[in-house]
């Protein structure tokens, strides 16, 4: 096979058209290495080409461990210095081997610029995602769209002084769903739902100044931002409208959920909505059971994975609230203010199909015995968890569930159990901080989160705590079962697959764990997290790109799967086998597998761990 015809069949050169790909052929060098031989080392500015493995296949060693193995039509080279913390990476023939050497301004010319600089150019880094057969770009579909574009008239707005009567006349005549109201330097809002549960509902006259009776301040989004982000603070937030800005911070228009509505296939809106309006837990359940289906149709549709994995979190926190409201209908108020917590991924609103119950409950009994209440909140615990689990959530095999005393606390029962897990890592505490130091509140009157955010803010005087946490981070690493275009398991049970979660995903969440408890923040989200450590100066810019795609990139490959096996009649699970996978998607894991390992690393050599 000729140069062009082989380039014709390898990313990203199959691309190019082809007097482009001509060209870039003709500018190729052909080199042999023996076994054994280094062909570059990262940093090496030297090098200012491509390699293009055509026979044989190269190792790629990260401090004298061989973490990916290259195969026929994988690209890599030179891309520059390379930081302290990455500068071990070696390409090493692993077998005798000939390369195709291309010029990286020849690519260029032909590709345009590489979009980010990487110390280990990847031909993954100008490609969009494709898992199977479809290309799967993040940000198509309504994650793309600027919620300006979705904006169709201009709002109408009225005084605050206007009367109820004459600002619903307004709307019937304008045929809206609300008014906006200049108000105290901001917006107000008046709509459909604030007239019947706030005036009628309530007996008032219709008389009444709007502005006694409307919603203030209004959400604001701007237009730049996209429409499944707005549609995400819709449904956390549970508003209906939300005003657009311009970038001048001008009035634009006005958006509702309906208008975004439009634009998906499946509407998290009606399943939320559904849950909330259930009648008992038997209706929870059913209408819970669309999940899976409601999940397929967003993946369908290419919606961005981590929004995917919000509306699933969303969507389990309207179905723990309505059990609770239907168990406290049934045994009485409860006697004491409490909060429902969500703990690990459900307090970081990143669930997949695959997914079990991790929570805990917080009260304050005052003046009362913390043993005169627990009999109502072990009763409440049963009731919800047995709920949640006939909704399709099976309960903790770790047992971090409300039925469990040592996740039903007071608030001093929580800060004491915070400060003694964090001065013993090693002992219980090692199963409970894994979780329980991601927190979130679900339901109930307690503000129990600043509380326990005070906690954590003094983590970092915890030396042995902050290094369990390290330990933590880098203690399972990625896959090493290598060989050519398959990323898998080297032995057990799920040998031949990978697992996505913990050979991936958890590792993101744990290194960005590490970094926000270190930095006395309190973001609960792995993206968040990562943004503040990258603030902070504890990740490298490119770094806190190649941690995100790469975090997206695992998300996308696990929902697709879970997806795939649910529509086969399989229990979805995170093993996903590489031959289901397209070719891009398998040099996207490999680069994703290096960015986790080099940032393992640059914190094994600051803890000390080896």
């Amino acid at each position: 096979m000729d140069i062009v015809r082989f380039l014709a069949e390898h990313s990203p050169f199959d691309s190019l058209e082809p007097g482009r790909l001509r060209e870039v052929a003709g500018r190729a060098q052909i080199e042999f290495y023996p076994e054994g031989s280094v062909i570059l080392r990262e940093g090496d500015e030297s090098a200012r080409v491509l390699y293009v493995v055509r026979t044989g296949a190269v190792e790629v060693v990260d401090g004298g461990r061989v973490i990916d193995l290259l195969g026929e039509g994988d690209v890599f080279g030179a891309m520059g210095a390379a930081t302290a913390a990455a500068s071990t990476i070696v390409m090493r023939a692993y077998e005798d081997t000939l390369c195709y050497l291309i010029d990286r301004d020849a690519v260029e010319d032909a590709l345009g610029p590489v979009p980010r600089p990487s110390a280990l150019f990847r031909a993954t880094s100008m490609l969009p995602y494709r898992t199977g057969e479809a290309s799967v770009v993040p940000g198509r579909w309504i994650a793309a769209t600027p919620v300006g574009s979705v904006v169709r008239r201009q709002p109408i707005s009225c005084d605050g002084r206007t009367t109820v009567a004459d600002a619903s006349r307004l709307m019937a005549s304008e045929r809206v769903s609300s008014v906006l109201v200049p108000a105290r330097g901001g917006w107000g809002i008046l709509t459909d739902r604030d007239l019947r549960t706030r005036v009628l509902a309530v007996g008032k006259s219709v008389e009444t100044p709007i502005d006694e009776v409307m919603t203030f301040p209004v959400t604001t989004v701007p237009d730049a931002m996209t429409a499944d982000e707005v549609l995400l603070l819709m449904l956390e937030h549970g508003f209906h409208h939300a005003p657009v800005l311009d970038s001048g911070g001008e009035l634009r228009g006005m958006v509702t959920d309906t208008d975004l509505l439009a634009l998906e296939r499946a509407s998290p809106f009606a399943l939320k909505s559904a849950i909330e309006r259930a009648r008992d837990g038997d209706e929870v359940v059913r209408i819970a059971a669309q999940l899976p289906q409601m999940v397929a149709a967003l993946v369908d549709a290419r919606m961005d994975p981590m929004s995917v994995g919000r509306i699933v979190g969303v969507t389990i926190d309207a179905i723990t609230r309505r059990l609770l409201d239907q168990a406290i209908f049934l045994i009485g108020e409860p006697p004491v203010p409490w909060a429902w917590l969500a703990f690990g991924s459900q307090a970081r609103h990143g669930q997949s199909l695959r997914t079990d119950q991790d929570h805990g409950l917080a009260f304050d009994a005052g003046d009362a015995d913390d043993e005169e209440v627990q009999p109502y909140f072990t009763d409440l615990a049963r009731r919800v968890t047995d709920g949640l689990e006939s909704a399709g959530i099976p309960r903790c095999k770790r047992d971090v569930m409300v039925e469990n005393p040592a996740v039903r606390r007071s608030v001093d029962g929580w800060k004491t159990a915070f400060q003694t897990w964090m001065s013993d890592p090693a002992g219980q505490g090692s199963v409970f901080t894994s979780i329980t130091f991601d927190y979130r509140r679900v339901a109930g009157s307690l503000d129990i989160e600043p509380v326990l955010d005070a906690v954590v803010a003094t983590a970092p005087t915890y030396s042995f705590f902050i290094r369990r946490l390290a330990s933590r981070a880098v203690d399972e690493r990625p896959p090493t079962g290598f060989f050519r275009h398959w990323v898998v398991e080297a032995k057990g049970e799920h040998a031949g697959r990978l697992d996505v979660k913990h050979r991936g995903i958890t590792l993101i969440g744990n290194l960005a764990r590490l970094h926000a408890v270190r930095l006395e923040r309190n973001e609960k989200r792995t993206f968040s997290r990562i943004e503040a450590a990258a603030a902070a100066g504890l990740i490298e810019e490119d770094d806190r790109a190649g941690l995100q795609e790469a975090f997206r990139l695992l998300w996308q490959i696990r929902l697709e799967h879970q997806v795939r096996s649910a529509r086969d009649g399989v229990d979805p699970d995170d093993y996903v086998d590489p031959k289901m996978l397209g070719p891009i998607t398998r040099r996207g894991l490999r680069e994703a597998f290096t960015i986790i390992a080099r940032q393992q690393r640059a914190v094994a050599l600051e803890f000390g761990i080896r």
